[in-house]
């Protein structure tokens, strides 16, 4: 295994901000990244000036996405690159911050994820090779046959997958960032239209609008800048894989979070049983059911039951999609893997209210992207 974050210096997410995902609107992206960026850098207690290098994660904005919007932020001369790497842009903005001061390169850095709902321009779509689906393997069609699949193979029935909907979107109610801020029964998560096979609206996560910024320091910074300790979150690992050929059968994306967790786990030196928040990629409720199994929450074939069973609620041993997740919080894209981090060190500072996951000190962030990619984070409160 190459050498990680633990062989550098510490790293630590010192602010975090957000705007509300939501449904496309007429607010400009300009607006919707620097209410972030501000809400980051006061939560940070720093100033702009302080910061030394930012990386913005962004799907659907086009070329110099970055420099358009934090010129109002003033001109200081900090280095600015942009990402893009489908659903993990803003988490790979954010292990790009992380290297910047884990090396020595930036002693304080901005990760941020800006976007707007928008027409997807895929790169794959242009090889000018063909698919045996084609275009119409949307994610949707891709996971409603996942669900399938296993609903074949084992005995997951439509209401295990509902209930998935039911318990993010209960959190969501209780985050004002989310797109949806609405408890729903298992009923209702039924009763909606199909849009895939068995998943119906409420188990696809919609695509919207939104930012989301997340400032992390050195060691030496946090002391300079008067960080208070109990406030600066510690970034334990982070790590990024691609897909391999798996057997077959095997669902690329299950095989390779567990993969890309379990580098995580060994670089953090911790394991699944000392995790007490998650946020995963739980775009479609599926995913969350297979997402636990592979983070090690338990065996094979258990997610169901692990949910049913409310070990996955707050509350739970591990609270997964506390957020609410991109079921409910939503899916904005460039924003979403940075979204994650500021729950997650939100949650890591007791500070997220009603969805507080008791005595939290240990969290992860997983993020997959089409391709397919993979990154995780895990980060640690040091009280």
């Amino acid at each position: 295994m190459t050498a990680g974050l633990a062989a550098l210096r510490p790293v630590y997410v010192v602010g975090i901000g957000l705007s509300r995902y939501q449904k496309p609107s007429e607010a400009s992206f300009v607006d919707l990244g620097l209410a972030a960026v501000r809400s980051a850098i006061a939560d940070a207690g720093v100033s702009w000036a302080a910061v030394e290098s930012a990386t913005v994660g962004t799907v659907n904005l086009g070329m110099a996405a970055g420099r358009a919007f934090l010129r109002y932020m003033g001109a200081t001369g900090l280095g600015i690159a942009q990402v893009e790497n489908a659903s993990a842009s803003g988490s790979t903005a954010f292990r790009q911050a992380c290297i910047d001061v884990a090396s020595g390169m930036s002693e304080v850095a901005i990760a941020v994820g800006v976007d707007k709902a928008g027409v997807v321009n895929s790169a794959a779509a242009k090889t000018g090779l063909g698919t045996l689906a084609g275009s119409e393997m949307i994610p949707a069609a891709l996971f409603a046959l996942m669900a399938s699949d296993v609903m074949h193979a084992t005995r997951l029935t439509r209401e295990d997958l509902a209930r998935v909907a039911v318990k993010n979107h209960s959190n969501a109610a209780h985050n004002p960032f989310a797109h949806f801020q609405k408890a729903r029964t298992l009923e209702e998560v039924l009763a909606e239209p199909e849009i895939a096979g068995v998943l119906t609206r409420l188990q696809c996560c919609p695509i919207g609008e939104g930012a989301a910024a997340a400032v992390v320091a050195s060691e030496e910074a946090v002391r300079r800048l008067h960080v208070p300790p109990a406030r600066a979150v510690r970034v334990l690992s982070s790590t990024s894989t691609s897909e391999r050929v798996y057997p077959p059968g095997a669902w690329a994306t299950v095989e390779l979070t567990r993969e890309t967790v379990a580098r995580a786990y060994e670089e953090a030196g911790v394991g699944p049983e000392d995790l007490d928040v998650a946020e995963v990629h739980d775009a479609f409720t599926i995913e969350e059911i297979l997402y636990t199994e592979a983070l090690g929450l338990c065996a094979r074939g258990e997610g169901a039951r692990l949910l049913s069973e409310g070990k996955t609620r707050i509350g739970g041993d591990c609270a997964v999609s506390a957020s609410g997740g991109l079921l409910a919080m939503g899916h904005p894209l460039g924003p979403t893997g940075v979204g994650q981090i500021c729950e997650i060190t939100r949650q890591l500072r007791r500070e997220a209210g009603a969805r507080q996951q008791p005595n939290a000190r240990i969290g992860l962030a997983h993020m997959v992207g089409v391709g397919q990619v993979c990154v995780v984070h895990v980060l640690r409160a040091d009280r």
